[in-house]
């Protein structure tokens, strides 16, 4: 079963009003088809954030961060979604680029969005 075009993905942010001590990222991905969508995990990271300054990447959520080595699986439903979560912590103002992906083994879903960091 081919999972091309069947997950769909969107990230979001969260911060304050003024100069966050941190962002919350929330990557959302959905099973857009009409089959179920099975994504096997080869450790408990299953999604990837990066924040980039133009071509500069200036935070990589596991960067410096171990996890657990253990396989696991995640079923979609049709329209069935899954939410995975990082923080960037002491963030630096300015405008950036947040990525973020899928880690799952036999499947490519990725999506970003524009954040500022005020001063």
């Amino acid at each position: 079963m081919t999972l091309e075009g069947t997950l769909e993905a969107d990230v979001s942010t969260a911060d304050g009003e003024s100069r966050p001590e941190s962002v919350a990222f929330a990557f959302t991905v959905t099973n857009a088809g009409s089959e179920p969508v099975e994504l096997q995990f080869s450790d408990m990271c299953k999604a990837e954030f990066v924040v980039r300054d133009g071509d500069r990447e200036v935070w990589r959520f596991t960067e410096g961060r171990m996890f657990a080595q253990m396989l696991s699986r995640e079923a979609f439903a049709p329209g069935e979604s899954s939410t995975y979560e990082a923080e960037w912590e002491r963030p630096r103002a300015g405008e950036y680029t947040a990525i973020a992906e899928l880690r799952a083994q036999e499947a490519s879903c990725e999506a970003q969005t524009s954040l500022t960091v005020p001063e």
